[in-house]
């Protein structure tokens, strides 16, 4: 679908674009507040991981009924955006830890993080919009409400 330079990216170009990058945002609610923290991740099929240390985040990403995480990119010409809606859970079982342990999720600040998160996708979206001049307010015409 497409709508004046908008166009919708698929579900199989959304999962890939999250393959192909790895920093990004999850954003989750508990109670009144909403939260919403950078992160390195790891994605893979419908899958997204991350480290974590215990703090804030990993308290609200785990009691959160849904977490949204983001990713996008803004370039000359295009911009895109994925969001991809899941539940998270703490990865706790031995061979879980051992291969998340191999995953390269490198932090962006040095600092200990012995907790693993991952977001399992139950929906995800994207849009890509095509970048150009913006238009000129005088060129536009001016809709009267009143008609």
């Amino acid at each position: 679908m497409s709508t004046a330079g908008m166009i919708e990216i698929s579900e199989d170009e959304c999962l890939k674009l999250l393959r192909a990058f790895e920093f990004g945002r999850i954003a989750f609610r508990v109670g009144d507040v909403l939260e919403v923290f950078p992160i390195n991740y790891h994605a893979d099929g419908r899958d997204v991981t991350f480290r974590t240390a215990p703090g804030t985040k990993l308290a609200g990403v785990l009691l959160a009924d849904d977490v949204v995480f983001e990713i996008d990119h803004i370039g000359e010409r295009e911009a895109w955006s994925v969001v991809a809606h899941g539940r998270a859970r703490r990865l706790d079982s031995g061979k879980e830890l051992e291969e998340a342990e191999q995953l390269p999720i490198r932090s962006l600040v040095p600092s200990v993080k012995r907790e693993f998160v991952r977001i399992e996708i139950s929906r995800v979206s994207g849009r890509r919009f095509h970048r150009g001049r913006q238009p000129d307010p005088a060129a536009e015409p001016l809709v009267d409400s009143t008609d």
